[in-house]
């Protein structure tokens, strides 16, 4: 099977948001290989804002939103069909529904057909029945509930309207927060309020559903898979459109903050979103190939820890030694004075060795809503690369080149940086070197093996660079094997923490009688 990465729930100025849908198909193909542009289309149980004037504004900016859908549908589609690139860039024509008592979902076409169409329900019930009158028609299609932690009957995930044939999915991060538990790393904090525990991915399996799970940013600024604020990975056969879908029904999914962490985890050699009988002495397997050092590696049964991998404990301080050093090698760029944007011309590479993989690690703007005040400098949501503004230009054996533009963090806890990971071939006495509009900086390898580098552009409060640690494989390839015992209702499943606060959730094993 084949690790690919999407987003399949994320927003533009097609209907309620910021950019253009071609920015957002071209923010995709940086980093992805499959995404759908969703559409916000409908609300049929909308506050009355004659109960609830405080909210008229809000619900003002959502009919003039889906209104905008409405009219930009077809063009839509036409636009999605010329992006789409089988078996390499696969793109999913999708629509959003919201829904106080039953929580939101987002509706996927397996096909890029004319007459696919938006739907308008009564409620989530009556969307699945409409659902099942499409595939009575020969039209798949899937529907994702998100971020459903919210309270239930605030948009948060109503479990009893979960419909299987349907929701094979449900998303467990986006940025509004992390669905896994009631206590999590990523908190709720958007304006819609915070979690609660009976929306959670774990009340859902411990109810008795069975679903995967997912990462979707829910960007709104025209940028599919923007790094840290989620991403889907799947095991496929392949990156056709029916393998990736087959994926999906299968639920062989994880989700991921940002940093691309390949998770491999398998009972008895069935894979994540497989259903098993009960037995003692099952085989757990566990592979591992993180986006940087891994901190642990944790394995739970019905919601409780029972085992943990920490490479950290075993590993030996790196040294460059004399074979071949295997690792990764990431390049932040930003800081700065808060807002003020910073245009990069970057060219990141080795002097020995050979480039692997290239990860961008790419951020959209921190723009949601449409009441907010825009940041970009003077684009407009109707201006084409308005919000595309990073971008891989070169890509060689040893160096690569990459456009960027960067905005001082807003805050203290807010990482408004870009950046680009390689994943390289090294030999022990490798240079790793850096062109950033003109200046050149060189930095041995094996400095960067004992640790992270930084350097500020023009002295204090000017923007800046951070190489980060390049750990060797021992810290971000990890392999473990176990046994467990499964009881019918069981659910085991495994989560990825790296030393830099990025995660990674995979989706279930259950167990049934």
């Amino acid at each position: 099977m084949k690790a690919l990465f999407g987003d399949i729930h994320n927003h533009c100025g097609v209907s309620y948001g910021h950019g253009s849908l071609a920015d957002a198909l071209a923010n995709a193909r940086e980093r992805l290989d499959f995404v759908s542009i969703t559409g916000h289309a409908h609300w049929p149980d909308m506050p009355d804002p004659v109960a609830e004037p405080r909210l008229r504004p809000v619900i003002d900016f959502h009919e003039r939103g889906f209104a905008k859908l409405r009219e930009n549908w077809p063009g839509m589609l036409g636009e999605l069909k010329a992006a789409n690139v089988e078996g390499e860039f696969v793109v999913f024509p999708a629509f959003e529904i919201h829904s106080c008592a039953h929580g939101d979902r987002n509706v996927l076409y397996r096909d890029l057909r004319d007459d696919a169409e938006i739907l308008y329900p009564s409620s989530i019930p009556d969307l699945h029945r409409q659902l099942a009158g499409l595939k009575a028609r020969g039209m798949e299609t899937l529907s994702q509930p998100h971020h459903v932690g919210y309270r239930r009957g605030t948009r948060g995930m109503d479990w009893a309207s979960h419909c299987p044939e349907f929701e094979p999915l449900v998303e467990l991060l986006s940025m509004h927060g992390c669905s896994e538990d009631s206590e999590t790393p990523r908190p709720f904090l958007h304006v819609m309020g915070p979690s609660d525990f009976e929306g959670t991915i774990r009340h859902g399996w411990e109810s008795g559903h069975l679903f995967g799970v997912t990462g979707g940013t829910d960007h709104h600024s025209a940028h599919p898979g923007s790094h840290g604020h989620g991403l889907l990975g799947v095991r496929a056969e392949n990156g056709t459109r029916a393998a990736i879908w087959d994926a999906f029904f299968a639920r062989r999914t994880w989700a991921m903050t940002g940093d691309r962490i390949e998770l491999d985890f398998r009972v008895d050699d069935a894979p994540m979103g497989s259903v098993l009988p009960p037995g003692n002495g099952r085989h757990v397997e566990i592979d591992v190939a993180a986006g940087g050092a891994v901190d642990a590696v944790d394995v739970l049964k019905n919601g409780r820890l029972v085992h943990r991998i920490s490479p950290g404990l075993s590993a030996v301080e790196g040294d460059a030694g004399t074979g071949s050093i295997h690792t990764k090698l990431h390049l932040e760029l930003g800081w700065g004075p808060r807002g003020e944007r910073f245009d990069w011309d970057a060219v990141f590479g080795i002097d020995a060795g050979c480039i692997l993989e290239v990860e961008p690690r790419f951020r959209g703007r921190e723009v949601v809503s449409p009441l907010e005040a825009e940041t970009g400098d003077g684009e407009g949501e109707g201006e084409a690369g308005g919000f595309f503004e990073n971008r891989i230009v070169e890509r060689g054996e040893r160096a690569v080149r990459f456009e960027a533009v960067t905005r001082g963090n807003p805050n203290n806890s807010t990482n408004a940086s870009q950046g680009v990971c390689l994943e390289v071939e090294a030999t022990p006495g490798a240079t790793i070197f850096f062109e950033l509009n003109g200046a050149r900086h060189e930095i041995p390898l094996a400095e960067l093996i004992r640790g992270a580098r930084s350097g500020l552009l023009n002295g204090l409060e000017s923007p800046a660079w951070r190489i980060h640690r390049a750990p060797p494989p021992a810290e971000w390839r990890v392999r473990s094997a176990f046994d467990i015992d499964l009881a019918p209702g069981d659910f085991v499943y495994a989560r990825v923490r790296q030393t830099n606060d990025q995660w990674a959730w995979g989706t279930a094993v259950f167990c049934r009688a």
